[in-house]
C-alpha cells in the first residue's frame, strides 16, 4: 500500500517541477517575442505623444499569439532541462531502482504534454483569433487618432495610401493654413482640394478636416476639362480610406474557425487555400506538444542506461525539434500552393511523437543491458 503512494509523491514533485519550469521558461521567451515585436510601435507611441497604456493594450493583444506558437516547443524544453536535471542528480536512478518503469517516469511529462496541449487548442480556437480581430479594430481606431499628429506644416503627409495632405502652418488648437489635399479615393476622378483656413476636428468616426474658403479641382473623364469648383466649407473626413481597406482585410489569422473551413466566395483561390491551410494547422499544431514531449522522454530516457548521464541525445533531441518546426512551416507553404498536401500536415506532426513514442516503450528497444 506504501508503493502507490510513493508513486504519486513522485509524479506530483516531477510534475510541480515541469510546471514551475514550464511558467518561467515561456513567460521568458514571451516577454524576449513581445519586447522584439512591440519596438515598432514605441515610435509612434512616443513621437505621436499617444498614452502608454495604449501600447500596453496594443501590444497585450499579440501576447495570445505568441503563447500559442512556443508552448508546444517550451514544454519539449522543460522536459529535457528537467529529465537531465533530474540523471545529473541521480535521481532517476534512485526512482528506477524503487522499481518504476519508463512509463512511470514519463508520466508526469505525458500530464504537462496534455495539458499544454489543450491550452493550444483553446488559445487556437478561441482566444487567438478573437485576440487578433481585435488587435486590428484597436490599431485602425488609433490610425484614426493618429492621423490628427501626423498633419506636421510644410510637410506633404500621406494620410493613407489614397489621401496626402499639405498644411501651411498648425495652430495650437488644430486650426490649418494653407492646405492642399490629394484625393483619391475615388480612383476614377481624383480631386485636389485647396483651402485657405481649416480646422482639424477629431470625430467618433476619425479625424476630420473642416475646409473653409476654398476649391475643389477635377479633370472630367469625358470631356477631359478641369473642373474648379469653389466651396465657403468643405468637411474631408481622413479616415474614410483606411476604414474601407479594413473591411477588404482578407487576413486569415483573425478568422475564426468556421469561417477557415468556409471561406467567403469573395477569395481567390490562393486566399482560399490559405485559409483551408490555415484551419488545419490550427487543429494539428497543438499535437506537437504531445510529439515534442515523446522526442524529449525519448532523449533523456530512452537508449542505454548511463550513471553519469549524457548530453548527445538532449542536443541531438533539441536539432530535431528544431528540424521539425522547420519542417512543420515548409509543408504548410506547400499545402498553400497545392491542397492536395493538406494530409501531409498531420503526418508531419503526428509521425515523430509516435515514432518517439515506440522507440521509447517497446519491450526490446536496447542491444546493450542496462549496467
Amino acid at each position: 500500500m506504501q508503493r502507490p503512494l510513493t508513486i504519486n509523491r513522485i509524479d506530483r514533485y516531477i510534475f510541480t517541477q515541469l510546471s514551475l519550469a514550464l511558467a518561467l521558461v515561456t513567460a521568458g521567451l514571451v516577454a524576449l517575442i513581445w519586447l522584439t515585436q512591440s519596438l515598432r510601435f514605441i515610435q509612434i507611441i512616443v513621437n505621436r505623444g499617444l498614452s502608454p497604456f495604449v501600447f500596453i493594450k496594443l501590444t497585450a493583444l499579440l501576447v495570445p499569439s505568441f503563447v500559442a506558437t512556443i508552448l508546444p516547443i517550451t514544454c519539449f524544453i522543460v522536459v529535457v532541462f528537467v529529465y537531465a536535471r533530474l540523471s545529473g542528480d541521480r535521481e532517476l536512478t534512485v526512482m528506477r531502482a524503487a522499481g518504476m518503469s519508463d512509463f512511470a517516469l514519463a508520466r508526469p511529462a505525458l500530464a504537462m504534454a496534455a495539458l499544454v496541449m489543450a491550452i493550444c487548442y483553446y488559445l487556437n480556437i478561441f482566444m487567438v483569433p478573437a485576440a487578433l480581430d481585435s488587435f486590428r479594430a484597436y490599431q485602425f481606431e488609433i490610425r484614426n487618432q493618429i492621423a490628427a499628429f501626423l498633419l506636421e506644416p510644410g510637410v506633404f503627409t500621406p494620410v493613407s495610401d489614397d489621401v496626402t495632405v499639405y498644411v501651411q502652418s498648425r495652430g495650437a488648437d488644430n486650426s490649418l493654413k494653407g492646405i492642399l489635399i490629394e484625393d483619391s479615393r475615388d480612383r476614377s476622378s481624383p480631386a485636389t482640394i485647396l483651402a485657405r483656413t481649416g480646422q482639424l476636428v477629431m470625430t467618433p468616426q476619425g479625424p476630420m478636416v473642416v475646409l473653409q474658403d476654398g476649391s475643389r479641382q477635377q479633370v472630367d473623364e469625358k470631356t477631359g476639362r478641369l473642373d474648379v469648383l469653389t466651396f465657403a466649407r468643405n468637411d474631408i473626413s481622413l479616415a474614410q480610406s483606411a476604414k474601407t481597406s479594413a473591411l477588404d482585410d482578407t487576413d486569415s489569422a483573425a478568422a475564426s474557425l468556421d469561417d477557415l473551413f468556409h471561406p467567403r466566395p469573395t477569395l481567390t483561390p490562393s486566399e482560399r487555400a490559405k485559409w483551408l491551410v490555415e484551419a488545419q494547422r490550427r487543429l494539428s499544431a497543438p499535437l506537437t506538444a504531445i510529439g515534442f514531449t515523446f522526442i524529449g522522454l525519448f532523449a533523456v530516457l530512452g537508449g542505454a542506461f548511463r550513471r553519469h548521464g549524457g548530453i548527445m541525445r538532449p542536443l541531438l533531441a533539441v536539432v530535431v525539434v528544431t528540424l521539425l518546426v522547420a519542417l512543420n512551416l515548409g509543408v504548410n507553404n506547400f499545402a498553400t500552393r497545392s491542397l492536395g498536401l493538406l494530409p501531409l500536415i498531420w503526418v508531419s506532426v503526428l509521425l515523430p511523437g509516435v515514432a518517439a513514442a515506440v522507440l521509447l516503450f517497446m519491450p526490446h528497444r536496447f542491444k546493450v543491458r542496462r549496467a
